[in-house]
């Protein structure tokens, strides 16, 4: 796997603990203005839309445990696949559920920031 193959992991795993601990200040770094972020559910968010959710407290995750993570590094761009158990409270209900993801970074002005995310629900 390349170097930027795992600084992507790397920095996708911060940005999944970021999200569980309510650091908003990490996500913001992580997470480009044009997320597209697309839940298993076929709702999509965008960047302001997923970080107001999880601070007023709509969308609440609890655990996100990745596995099985791939990196294919295209230079500027390097995309994940892999899968992970989710466990969140969603307008305060709990859920747990196994996801397939695809995640793409980009590197813009030397900062790598997640600019898509879709999942879909394993059975």
């Amino acid at each position: 796997m390349s170097d930027n193959g795992q600084t992507v992991i790397e920095l996708d795993r911060k940005r999944m603990d970021a999200s569980c601990s309510q650091d908003y200040e990490t996500l913001d770094r992580l997470i480009a203005d044009d997320l597209i972020y697309t839940h298993s559910t076929g709702r999509q968010d965008t960047k302001a839309s997923l970080i107001g959710a999880m601070k007023g407290g709509t969308t609440v995750y609890q655990k996100i445990e990745p596995s099985d993570v791939v990196a294919q590094d295209l230079g500027d761009a390097v995309v994940l696949t892999g899968t992970a158990q989710i466990t969140v409270l969603s307008k305060g209900a709990p859920n747990s559920f196994g996801v397939r993801f695809i995640d793409v970074y980009a590197k813009r002005n030397g900062t790598w920031q997640m600019v898509t995310w879709q999942t879909t629900r394993l059975p």
